[in-house]
């Protein structure tokens, strides 16, 4: 059998549907938690989009309206405080993030890392603990030599945290270690 795929079904090709095979549990929801699910993939979306406005708005230095809205707060912070918008902060192939937004003052030894999060779920400053890690294990800082600010913006609120240098360097030591085993499992070919 020649298997045909139309024009219109080409642009398809490597995309993933909403109601796709693997991600097969769909079949199981009633139509009130398929509403529910879609909703959230369709905010996921406006997520990437606003990420990407705020990345061109930081890049262009264009704030927005002063406002308490959240996209607002997080766009003219970064702008005031010179950060430098998707910046990958890369340990391994096994081990890297990009930050939302970032800068890192080398006199003052002050670093500040932002984050914008467009939707409902309560964030964890988690995220930014790893950042931070990752920023000190490229650049070489002990987290004890350096000050930090970390921040989400969420739900028109930003959250702000002066993180503890020590559970910094525990975070950089469970990475390292974790990329270890996981190079060793790649290396024996264990990790297929």
């Amino acid at each position: 059998m020649e298997f045909i795929n139309d024009s219109n079904e080409l642009k398809f090709v490597g995309e993933h549907a909403f109601l796709s095979p693997s991600q097969y549990h769909w079949i199981n929801y009633n139509d009130d938690k398929l509403i529910s699910v879609y909703k959230n993939y369709k905010q996921k979306e406006i997520g990437t989009r606003l990420h990407a406005y705020a990345c061109e708005s930081i890049l262009l230095g264009q704030k927005l309206p002063r406002s308490r809205q959240t996209l607002n707060m997080f766009v003219n912070d970064a702008i005031g405080f010179h950060m430098t918008p998707e910046v990958l902060l890369f340990y391994s192939e096994n081990f890297f993030g990009t930050t939302d937004a970032i800068c890192f003052d080398e006199k003052t030894k002050l670093l500040r890392i932002h984050d914008l999060k467009t939707g409902i779920t309560p964030a964890h400053m988690e995220q930014l603990r790893i950042y931070m890690a990752l920023f000190c294990l490229k650049y070489k800082y002990k987290p004890h030599d350096i000050k930090a600010e970390l921040r989400i913006y969420q739900s028109c609120d930003i959250l702000v945290e002066l993180p503890d240098p020590q559970e910094i360097q525990e975070i950089m030591n469970i990475g390292v270690k974790a990329d270890r085993l996981i190079k060793s499992l790649k290396d024996d070919k264990g990790g297929r």
